[in-house]
């Protein structure tokens, strides 16, 4: 892993607060109202426009919380400042993750100007929504959900849906394409419902649960295509291009490079890795926080993180992957916050995260090459069977 910084992904949490309680959620600190400052957005890009190490596409993601309870106002006056700091060698996407109760026409207007990726959170039709997608009074959510996707489709803004799977929602894939394509909703993500945090999943874990989510996506896969109305399916089309690369690239997983991945939460305080990171302590590692922005340099944050326990055992893990894992020449390593939350630390290897997100998804595309190989016919695949591009970063994420 090189230890040159190559800044990809921000992920900014403009406030800690969420105006929902799901049953599910993990974070720590979502009662807190705390909302950044301006002036801790203009240091934070000051540091990475002037540090040299940005990509030439950087993704900044505002996320954590929900952005959304945070007003328009904010975010023209902080994206106007960011872009007269941005050099002309660097573009910048801005993307929203929200759980889209709070979307209207001034929030449409923000993502039409500045050409916003919008991904919302929605598990599904009503009854599987409303079992965690909860109100902080413990009311359903959908209702309002659906009116911001609704909002979003009426003023023709672009966006994806990101929806928990859980013990119910694994066994219906056709009612899940059925209520999407009601819908309008092209562009789908899958997160499987995770322990991390305080939060433990009600998932069964091991083989039983890679046979379900296989099951599901197989099908859905299938169904999506046979459809013709569906764009992009993230756990099919971000495995493509890492499978099937120029001979000699490497699969790249920012997730295990040092500030590839820069997380800053409202305060200025610094993680890298997993956004996830952000707000969580542990015994080993304490907070997992880097430095912050507001007082240390980009350049002071990224010495810490090199001498840290935290990228010593991350790189550790990352190591032991390669030796052990069949499938790391498309993961790069895993996601470390799954390896401390799943196996107690950052040095280890394979976890039911890895096993939904990187082998599933690859042994069902090899699957499907191999029967289009065996049956003697060039066919032209579909859209969800492309090298089609990532929507936004948030579903990147």
């Amino acid at each position: 892993m090189t230890t040159t910084p190559e800044i990809g992904m921000v992920v900014v949490q403009p406030t800690a607060f969420c105006n929902i309680a799901c049953t599910y959620c993990y974070l720590p600190d979502r009662s807190n109202k705390h909302v950044i400052a301006q002036s801790t957005v203009t240091r934070l890009f000051e540091q990475i426009f002037a540090s040299g190490w940005t990509c030439p596409e950087i993704t900044v993601i505002w996320h954590a919380g929900e952005p959304l309870v945070v007003p328009v106002s904010f975010y023209r006056e902080a994206f106007a400042t960011i872009e007269g700091m941005r050099p002309a060698s660097v573009h910048v996407k801005h993307s929203f993750q929200t759980n889209g109760t709070l979307i209207d026409a001034a929030w449409c207007d923000l993502f039409k100007d500045w050409k916003v990726g919008v991904g919302v959170s929605l598990d599904g039709p009503r009854e599987l929504h409303d079992l965690h997608r909860k109100s902080r009074s413990g009311k359903g959510t959908f209702d309002k959900t659906i009116a911001g996707i609704r909002c979003l489709r009426d003023n023709d803004v672009e966006f994806h849906v990101i929806s928990v799977l859980s013990h119910a929602s694994l066994d219906q894939p056709e009612e899940l394409l059925d209520f999407y394509l009601s819908e309008g909703i092209d562009q789908i993500c899958f997160n499987v419902e995770e322990s991390e945090g305080d939060h433990v999943s009600s998932l069964f874990h091991g083989p039983e649960l890679r046979r379900r989510y296989s099951a599901f996506l197989r099908r859905f896969w299938h169904l999506a295509r046979q459809s013709g109305r569906v764009r992009f399916v993230r756990e099919i089309d971000l495995a493509l291009p890492r499978m099937f690369r120029p001979e000699g690239v490497p699969a790249r997983n920012i997730q295990v490079e040092p500030l590839a991945m820069l997380n800053v939460d409202s305060h200025g305080n610094v993680s890298s890795f997993s956004p996830e990171l952000l707000g969580l302590k542990n015994a080993d590692y304490r907070d997992f926080l880097l430095g912050n922005i507001n007082f240390q340099s980009l350049q002071e944050i990224h010495a810490t993180c090199l001498a840290s326990p935290l990228y010593r055992d991350i790189t550790a893990g990352v190591q032991a992957c390669s030796r052990s894992c069949d499938y790391f020449s498309v993961c790069g390593g895993g996601a470390p916050v799954n390896k401390l939350f799943e196996n107690g630390s950052f040095s280890g290897t394979e976890t039911s995260y890895c096993t939904l997100t990187q082998m599933v998804p690859t042994d069902l595309i090899l699957e499907a090459y191999d029967r289009l190989a065996r049956s003697e016919t060039v066919v032209a695949p579909q859209s969800t069977l492309s090298l089609s591009p990532v929507p936004s970063g948030d579903a990147a994420a």
